[in-house]
């Protein structure tokens, strides 16, 4: 007694460093990892299920596609073989219209009476008369008496376009001249100096405007402009009867000419 009072006291005095309930603890451990385990199977389960309908779908999808790929085709064969039969029957029914044309008789060929809107159609042999006639009026070689004819005919338009011609009036061609007449010294009279060339007149010249232009020294010359007729005047003859006047005139320079 005494000895198994001494154990159970030990039990007593090392019941907190014993485990007693050990047994239900590794169950309860077993039992965890084991739900842990379907738990990764299930979530596999469902990895593959979906990769499975995936499959599924990308076959049913190809399937489509064949499907309507083989229907166009099957269509287009359709058509086709429908416009052979149509072409293949308007041939046949052009063979024989044609083998009808080649057994019927030459009736065909009658003359064809010409079109002439209602009215009688004159005669043939009528018409070549006709022609001949006309061609019996015309002259190839032509005639002395229209030879005649056509030149005076050509003379009588040439007279007219002479006379026309010398009605119209011609056109002058002008030039406007600026000269330029210098005296011999300061003392000369340019009064009596444009005077003097002023009193040059001839046909084809018409005198303008003059002034007076200082040169140095005192002096100052004739700048007189004109508008003379090109084919009546010219520069040359101005200046040979502007220095006639040698007693006021030293020397004549064209100082502008220019084209009306």
């Amino acid at each position: 007694v005494t000895l198994w009072a001494s154990v159970c006291f030990f039990l007593h005095l090392d019941n907190e460093r014993v485990w007693l309930d050990k047994g239900r603890y590794d169950a309860a451990e077993s039992q965890f990892y084991q739900n842990r385990c379907e738990k990764a199977s299930g979530v596999k389960k469902e990895r593959s299920t979906g990769a499975n309908a995936a499959s599924v779908s990308t076959t049913a999808t190809n399937t489509y596609e064949q499907t309507g790929k083989t229907i166009s085709t099957i269509a287009s064969s359709i058509s086709f073989v429908v416009f052979v039969h149509v072409i293949v029957a308007a041939l046949s029914k052009l063979e024989c219209r044609v083998a009808l044309l080649e057994k019927t008789p030459a009736a065909a060929a009658a003359p064809s009476v010409p079109c002439t809107n209602g009215k009688a159609a004159p005669h043939k042999s009528r018409v070549l008369v006709n022609e001949e006639d006309a061609d019996d009026d015309i002259d190839l070689f032509g005639s002395d008496e229209d030879d005649d004819e056509a030149e005076k005919l050509k003379a009588q338009r040439l007279k007219e376009y002479a006379e026309k011609k010398a009605k119209k009036p011609a056109l002058i061609a002008k030039s406007s001249i600026l000269l330029d007449v210098k005296p011999w010294d300061d003392e000369t009279d340019m009064v009596k100096l444009e005077e003097c060339v002023r009193s040059i007149q001839t046909d084809g010249l018409l005198w303008g405007t003059s002034k007076l232009v200082p040169v140095g020294y005192g002096i100052k010359k004739l700048q007189i402009a004109c508008v003379v007729e090109d084919d009546k005047v010219g520069t040359d003859l101005l200046e040979e009867e502007i220095t006639k006047f040698e007693d006021f005139v030293q020397s004549v320079d064209v100082a502008a000419f220019n084209k009306i």
